[in-house]
C-alpha cells in the first residue's frame, strides 16, 4: 500500500472521529475541518519518508491539535479561547452522561449537536453528512436531489447559523432528545443510502459508509433502546445490506433484485433484521423506518419475486405515503404497483408524478419507466427514459446498466422498410 492510499485508508475511517474530537475540544467547526485537512496533508509529506506510524489515527489527531493552538495563537480573535484552553491539548473534556451512562462514540455527539432545533431539517443532514461522515458536497447534493452549488451554499448557511446562534456543540440533555433523534436517524439513513448505491465513483456500493451507518444505529439503540424508529430503522438497513453479496456480478455490474441469486443474501442478518422491525412495529403506532423495514422483510423472505407478498407491500406503501408523504415513496409505490396490477398500472402511478420537480432529476424514476415502457413494448418511449437517466447516473455499473439497456432495445427495434 502507498503511503497516499495509506493516509487517504485511514481518513476515510478516521475522519468522523478525528473531526468530532477535535469540535467537542475547540468548540469551532471551521477550525476544526481546517487542521484536519492541515493533518493530512502532513501525513503526505511525513509518511512516504518516515514511514506510516503504528498508530495513524491516533498520530493524525496530534498533529491536528498541534495546528489548531499554532492556529488560535497566531489569531488574536480566538485569544480568550486558548487562554481558558490553556493550550492542555492531551486533555479532553469528559462526556455529558445520557440517562446514566456516557455516549461511546463522540461522532453521535456531534450528530445530535448538528441536529440542534435552530437549524433548517434539511440544514442539519447536509452539515452533518459532509462534516461527519465524510460525504463531498456534490454526493451530499445527490443525497438531496439538489444542484452542487445550491448544497454548497446550504452547508455554509448552516455552519453560519451555527456561529451566530453561538449553538454549543454538546449532548442534549434527555429530555431534549426525542426532539432530536428523527434529525439523527435521517442523517444515518442518508449514509447508508449513500454507501447502499454510491453517487459516484467505479463501484456500486461503498461498503465503509453503509456499515459505518449501520454501526452508528447500533450505537443508538444502546443508547436509546425504547426508541422504536431506532429498532426499525437498524432492521431496515440490515434487510437491505444482506443482498450487498448478490448486487452486482462478478465483473462488477448491477443485478436487479429478480435476478439475484437469493442464495447469496445474508441469512443471519435477515433474521436480525426481520426481529428488530417486529419489535419496531410492536407496542404502539408504527414510524416510517419501521414501515420501511417490513416492505424490505417482505421481500427478503419471499423464495422469488413471484412469490413475493405484492399485496401486503402495496398496501404498506400507501401507509408510507401517509407516515412521509414524498415523491421517492411514490416512485417505489408505482413499482410495486405494477408487480400487483401489471405494467400499465405502474406506469400510470408514475405518470401521475410525473409533474413533482425532484423527480426530474431522479435517476430512479426514469429507470423504472423506461423498464415498464420496454416491457410493455413501448420501445421507443423506453429508449428515451433510459437515455435521459445515462445523463443523470453516478457510477460506473450504473452506467454500464443502462448502457446495456439502451444497446439491448436499440437492437430489438423493428428495422423501418426501405421507402422507393
Amino acid at each position: 500500500m502507498t503511503a497516499r492510499s495509506s493516509v487517504e485508508s485511514v481518513f476515510r475511517e478516521e475522519r468522523g472521529r478525528l473531526l468530532a474530537s477535535l469540535v467537542r475540544r475547540y468548540g469551532d467547526l471551521d477550525l476544526a475541518e481546517e487542521v484536519t485537512s492541515q493533518a493530512i496533508e502532513a501525513a503526505l509529506v511525513s509518511w512516504p519518508v518516515d514511514g506510516v506510524p503504528a498508530k495513524p489515527g491516533a498520530w493524525l489527531l496530534t498533529t491536528a491539535r498541534r495546528k489548531a493552538v499554532d492556529r488560535l495563537r497566531r489569531d488574536q480573535a480566538y485569544a480568550a479561547r486558548l487562554a481558558v484552553m490553556q493550550v492542555d491539548a492531551d486533555r479532553a473534556a469528559p462526556a455529558p452522561s445520557v440517562r446514566g451512562g456516557e455516549l461511546p462514540d463522540e461522532r453521535l455527539q456531534l450528530f445530535f449537536t448538528c441536529a440542534h432545533p435552530a437549524l433548517a431539517d434539511d440544514d442539519r443532514v447536509a452539515l452533518t453528512l459532509r462534516c461527519l461522515a465524510g460525504l463531498t458536497t456534490p454526493e451530499v447534493a445527490r443525497a438531496f436531489l439538489v444542484p452542487t452549488a445550491t448544497m454548497a451554499q446550504r452547508i455554509v448557511r448552516a455552519k453560519k447559523k451555527i456561529r451566530q446562534a453561538r449553538i454549543p456543540f454538546r449532548v442534549p440533555d434527555s429530555d431534549e432528545l426525542a426532539g432530536r433523534l428523527p434529525g439523527v436517524l435521517q442523517v444515518v439513513y442518508s449514509v447508508f443510502t449513500e454507501g447502499y448505491s454510491a453517487s459516484s465513483g467505479p463501484d456500486l456500493l461503498r461498503v465503509d459508509l453503509a456499515s459505518e451507518a449501520i454501526g452508528l444505529a447500533r450505537i443508538l439503540r444502546s443508547l436509546l433502546p425504547a426508541e422504536r424508529e431506532i429498532a426499525g430503522l437498524l432492521g431496515l438497513m440490515l434487510l437491505v445490506h444482506a443482498r450487498r453479496d448478490a448486487r452486482v456480478d462478478d465483473s462488477g455490474a448491477i443485478v436487479l433484485l429478480h435476478d439475484q441469486d437469493r442464495a447469496r443474501w445474508d441469512r443471519s442478518m435477515i433474521e436480525e433484521g426481520s426481529d428488530l422491525v417486529v419489535i419496531a412495529l410492536t407496542g404502539g403506532a408504527p414510524g416510517p423506518y419501521g414501515v420501511q423495514g417490513a416492505i424490505a422483510a417482505l421481500h427478503d423472505e419471499a423464495e422469488d419475486v413471484q412469490n413475493t407478498d405484492w399485496e401486503q407491500i402495496c398496501a404498506l406503501y400507501a401507509v408510507l405515503r401517509v407516515l412521509a408523504p414524498s415523491p421517492v415513496v411514490g416512485v417505489n409505490h408505482a413499482v410495486a404497483l405494477a408487480m400487483r396490477d401489471g405494467d400499465a398500472a405502474g406506469l400510470e402511478a408514475l405518470d401521475e408524478l410525473s409533474g413533482e420537480p425532484k423527480l426530474a432529476e431522479y435517476r430512479p424514476y426514469h429507470l423504472a419507466r423506461g423498464e415498464l415502457l420496454a416491457r410493455s413494448g413501448r420501445t421507443d418511449s423506453a429508449i428515451s427514459s433510459f437515455r435521459y437517466a445515462l445523463k443523470l447516473v453516478g457510477s460506473e455499473p450504473e452506467r454500464v446498466y443502462v448502457e446495456r439497456k439502451l444497446a439491448e432495445l436499440v437492437s430489438d427495434r423493428p428495422t423501418p422498410p426501405e421507402s422507393g
